[in-house]
């Protein structure tokens, strides 16, 4: 079995990196090819040098661009590289560009494809994500859906159940065997001189936030009446993107001027776990952050209006509050109070090995 695993972003890479692992470990044959649609040091290198993964055998040097320019160049750049490496499995991961490129790529050239993390859906055809991971899926052969929920979506759609296979999410080896690590060794919270459950983590990244100025100016408004009304430390990651677009919308200096808000580069993986473990509660529009903060017990709550991770929102680790003031003060004001004693619905902690299985099989 010889084995191409595609990926282009830091989630990818993360939920992918116990797939390589298990490939090194029992001698798989395998290729990574690398579209580095993520492609600085922040968002791609370190999460290579932190899992201690191997550098990819390609690099196609992508980077930005819009939806089209972007998934073309790929398209054609990995269809070159699957024709030289003739695999016969490609693997994919979740809803990216990079994802439906290379599902496409390679289901061009009848070589089968594996979909990790298939079957979520937020059935919002606004978001790119949706577009990306529906396609991917009616592309594959074989797809691991997470959840009985994920699974019942793929079904509803028509695919044959005898390509389905519900596995868990790799999140959840890549997640509880790297906060152990990062615990151990990260110095986050003492150079950010916080406090154990003393503060409130923040990320927000998806165009459909970041790039609208009314969504931006309501968002900063949100963050002032989130300082006001808990004066709790808020700690901010900027994602480069939302960087760019505070600046271009001219409202970087009035989000800097925000009691409370602690505005930081973006940081390395283990970090970030840490500063989600200690974190009183997590705001995000990340589906990733959404089974991180479930998986290590973290109230979260969803600055989105839908969610394609439905199951965190049934157990109570999550609430799906919108951007809308009001409705994100009220969800804080809820999941400081939820008891933090849901279990995860994504699996064991085995999915590396049953995915890499059944496809041997």
């Amino acid at each position: 079995m010889k084995l191409s695993i595609i990926f282009g972003t830091r989630p990818e890479i993360i939920k992918l990196s116990p797939i390589v692992r298990y490939c090194q470990k029992h001698d798989i044959d395998f290729n990574i090819i690398h579209s580095n649609q993520h492609y600085s040091y922040e968002m791609d290198q370190v999460f290579f040098d932190e899992l201690e993964l191997p550098e990819p055998d390609y690099n196609l040097n992508i980077g930005s661009g819009t939806h089209g320019f972007q998934t073309g160049r790929m398209l054609e750049k990995i269809e070159n590289k699957l024709l030289n490496i003739k695999p016969d499995i490609v693997i994919v991961q979740g809803d990216t560009n990079t994802v439906l490129a290379g599902a496409l790529a390679a289901s061009k050239l009848q070589i089968d494809v594996a979909h990790i993390e298939a079957g979520l859906r937020s059935y919002d055809r606004t978001m790119p994500e949706e577009i990306n991971r529906v396609l991917a899926d009616h592309l594959s052969d074989f797809l691991f859906p997470p959840t009985e929920t994920s699974k019942g979506n793929l079904l509803k759609e028509g695919i044959s159940e005898d390509i389905i296979h519900v596995v868990g999410n790799t999140i959840v080896e890549t997640t509880l065997q790297n906060i152990k690590i990062g615990l151990k060794t990260s110095t986050i919270l003492d150079t950010l001189n916080l406090e154990k459950n003393g503060y409130f983590l923040m990320t927000m990244h998806r165009v459909e936030n970041v790039d609208s100025y009314d969504q931006l100016t309501k968002f900063v408004y949100s963050l002032k009446s989130i300082s006001q009304t808990y004066d709790c430390e808020i700690v901010f990651p900027m994602h480069p993107r939302t960087m760019k677009q505070f600046i271009a919308f001219g409202l970087k200096d009035e989000v800097y001027k925000i009691n409370n808000l602690k505005i930081i580069d973006s940081v390395g993986y283990l970090d970030f776990l840490v500063l989600e473990q200690n974190a009183k509660l997590l705001i995000t529009d990340s589906g990733g952050i959404q089974e991180e903060a479930c998986i290590l017990k973290v109230p979260c709550i969803t600055i989105r209006d839908n969610t394609e991770r439905p199951e965190t929102v049934d157990i109570s680790s999550n609430i799906v509050a919108g951007m809308e003031t009001k409705n994100i003060i009220s969800a804080i004001g809820k999941m400081l109070t939820v008891e933090r004693d849901w279990n995860h619905p994504y699996g064991g902690g085995t999915t590396a090995k049953d995915i890499l299985s059944i496809l041997a099989e």
